[in-house]
């Protein structure tokens, strides 16, 4: 039986037709789900029984089991379980702008990045788009506040999970759905060229961010087996005609690791890679695990890589620190929870 969160307009319009309604009900269903967020399909009160009937007969309104949260300055996360036992995560972090909010799209992840926790627990399953969904009502009710930015950068290569994402961002950015701007939503992928090509046509102003770590095949390679399959310069050809295409702004998210990506001479090589293109850096001070032996660059290396781009005129931002404290790191809650930490 499927999950009514799962289904975006176009879907649950199809199926009133298809049930011999007016696919007007899709509306009212969604205004029942995502404005006054009841719980039980016997509280949508303006539908008729026999329609209400047909609704639980065919769908379920099955949530996620919060496990655990952990709050920190700033942030807070939470470990999910879902209805055959599997767990993912979802960050909250507070910023001036908004709540942003951080999701999974898989159980485990296949990419295999060196630096990830994520990736050392490997890939189950895709999540439904009702999972990810789900991800966003949630937290805000177990914190009675509204979610205004969502980043698809938790556990999983959301391009790996293409059609449920894509699903996702149908429900979420629909205007009787979750009602969040496209500008809002930001998808990372590690760079899965098949399907950033495939995003280019998807008719939707959200955010791509790419995965990058470093700016040369042999190093990327080392750190990122994506790269072996869709190497440096074929993913940047695509990114460009993304660019020409979208006319959208690319975000380059960079991993800062002590004394692996983090010298002069790798800052020199991204500003050149990166030369001409309507796009910024994203640094990132890696959150450190028990797990995996990479330790995060310091300040003083962070800012002089910092300095190098910023004279050779890249935009750039170096993100706020989260959730060191709260084993924010990706899919590290959930790796220290299936092994009884």
């Amino acid at each position: 039986m499927k999950n009514v969160y799962g289904m975006n307009m176009q879907k649950l319009e199809d199926y009133f037709v298809n049930i011999g309604q007016k696919k007007f009900k899709a509306i009212q269903v969604y205004e029942w789900l995502y404005d006054k967020r009841v719980s039980s399909f016997d509280d949508m009160t303006n539908i008729k029984k026999d329609v209400i009937n047909s609704l639980k007969s065919d769908f379920t309104m099955d949530k996620l089991k919060l496990l655990t949260k952990k709050k920190g300055k700033d942030v807070c996360k939470y470990l999910f379980e879902l209805h055959d036992g599997n767990k993912i995560e979802a960050v909250l972090m507070y910023h001036d702008y908004g709540n942003s909010l951080c999701i999974s799209t898989q159980v485990g992840c296949n990419m295999g990045c060196t630096f990830c926790e994520s990736g050392r627990l490997k890939k189950v399953r895709n999540l439904e788009a009702y999972e990810m969904v789900l991800q966003i009502l949630q937290v805000e009710q177990e914190e009675k506040l509204r979610i205004s930015h969502v980043v698809l950068m938790g556990i999983g290569e959301p391009f790996d999970n293409y059609d449920n994402v894509t699903c996702f961002v149908d429900i979420v950015n629909h205007p009787k759905g979750v009602a969040l701007g496209a500008r809002h939503i930001t998808i990372s992928t590690s760079g899965v060229i098949p399907k950033i090509k495939e995003f280019m046509n998807y008719d939707k102003q959200v955010n791509l961010a790419i995965s990058l770590h470093a700016p040369n095949d042999e190093l990327r390679s080392k750190l990122m087996p994506i790269n072996r399959a869709y190497p440096l310069k074929d993913l940047m050809v695509v990114l460009k005609e993304y660019i020409k295409r979208t006319n959208r702004r690319l975000t380059f998210e960079y991993i800062m690791l002590k004394d692996v990506n983090d010298s002069e001479k790798e800052a020199l090589e991204l500003a050149h890679l990166l030369k001409g293109m309507n796009c910024y850096v994203n640094m990132i001070p890696y959150n450190e695990t028990s797990h995996i032996i990479y330790k995060k660059s310091s300040k003083d290396n962070i800012m002089k890589f910092y300095d190098i781009l910023k004279k050779n005129r890249i935009n750039v931002t170096i993100r706020r620190e989260f959730g060191s404290n709260v084993d924010a790191a990706c899919g590290q809650l959930r790796s220290n929870y299936e092994e009884g930490k």
